[in-house]
């Protein structure tokens, strides 16, 4: 019990200076980029350090995890796509005809293009 307490101890120890790292590597990259093709681009102001590491943490809590797949109980796109196609194709004419609608009902029919005259 106690050595496994000083080995989690020391994958501790050796996980902060490395997840430090890796935040700090980052943040100078998100920088770099921003304020190499934004302000030029799309007109945006210059980021601090500070502001890109600030940035990096809002989209990591409005976008989720940095990692692919499943983990932490999130699925993942080609799983859902899987899914749903799996889904798909046990229906029948019937009920594929009243997903489409339905489809259309929620989301407007969006990526269809109509022409209203």
């Amino acid at each position: 019990m106690m050595n496994r307490n000083f080995n989690r101890r020391k994958k501790f120890i050796f996980f902060l200076p490395v997840a430090l790292l890796i935040a700090a590597v980052l943040g100078y990259v998100v920088m770099f980029l921003w304020n190499w093709i934004l302000p030029e681009v799309a007109h945006a102001g210059k980021l601090t350090y500070w502001q890109a590491l600030g940035l990096l943490v809002l989209c990591r809590l409005l976008f989720g995890n940095f990692k692919k797949g499943g983990h932490g109980g999130h699925e993942g796109f080609r799983e859902r796509a899987k899914t749903m196609r799996a889904k798909w194709e046990t229906m029948n004419d019937e009920e594929r005809v009243k997903f489409k609608e339905e489809y259309k009902r929620r989301c407007g029919g969006w990526g269809h293009h109509r022409n209203k005259e």
